[in-house]
C-alpha cells in the first residue's frame, strides 16, 4: 500500500518522466523498445503506478539519459547527518 502523500511523489516523478520523453521527442513505443518493456508498463511509469518495479523506472530514466539522478536521491542527507552529529556529541561527554 502507498500512502496518499507518497503516490503524489510518484506521480510527479511520472509526470516528469513523461515530460522529459516528450522533450526528446521519445515515443511510447521508442522507450519500450529501447527497454524491453511493454507499452503499458511505460504508461504505468508516466502515471507512478507503485506496482512498477523500482528497476523499470531506472531502465526508462537510463534511456532519456537521467539515470544519475535517480543515484542523487538521498545523497544529501542532512537530517541524517544532524542524528549523527548529536550521537557523536553525546558520545564526547
Amino acid at each position: 500500500m502507498v500512502f496518499p502523500k507518497n503516490q503524489k511523489v510518484l506521480c510527479q516523478l511520472g509526470e516528469n518522466i513523461k515530460l522529459a520523453c516528450k522533450r526528446r521527442k521519445y515515443s511510447q513505443s521508442l522507450i519500450a523498445e529501447r527497454t524491453g518493456l511493454s507499452r503499458l508498463t511505460i504508461r504505468k511509469i508516466e502515471r507512478g503506478d507503485p506496482a512498477v518495479s523500482i528497476g523499470h523506472y531506472v531502465a526508462v530514466l537510463a534511456v532519456i539519459g537521467l539515470v544519475e539522478d535517480f543515484a542523487r536521491v538521498a545523497s544529501d542527507d542532512a537530517l541524517g547527518r544532524k542524528l549523527q552529529d548529536i550521537q557523536l556529541m553525546g558520545k564526547q561527554k
